[in-house]
């Protein structure tokens, strides 16, 4: 993946987000990722959630009750030299910065979210 492609990538994610379509999100995940975040700590008993089925049950569990979702982006990164896309994001009062590590087919199998306020 090219900056250029990791800017789509960003918007596609955002746009996913802001209609709470876990489905679409959960497409961009290699089927082995893990996904690390506070809130799983707290809905799961276990900060990493592994494997894009159960990412996905998480989601729909964390965020399914919610119909749409006013997601900003204020900034992101690509590191091409070690694919690794950050994004800084706000949704209401919560600010957080997430990144993914993508593989040569350019999903995602590593992230991980730390919130802020």
């Amino acid at each position: 993946m090219d900056r250029a492609a990791a800017e789509r990538f960003v918007a596609a994610w955002c746009a996913s987000w802001c209609r709470v379509d876990i489905d679409a999100v959960v497409a961009h995940f290699a089927d082995h990722a893990q996904m690390r975040s506070p809130l799983a700590l707290t809905l799961t008993g276990s900060p990493t959630v592994t494997g894009a089925e159960n990412i996905r049950g998480y989601w729909r569990k964390a965020y399914g009750h919610i119909e749409s979702a006013d997601l900003k982006i204020l900034s992101w990164s690509w590191d091409e030299a070690i694919a690794r896309l950050t994004v800084w994001w706000q949704l209401g009062d919560t600010r957080a910065s997430e990144f993914m590590d993508f593989d040569d087919t350019g999903r995602v199998v590593r992230s991980e979210v730390f919130y802020g306020k």
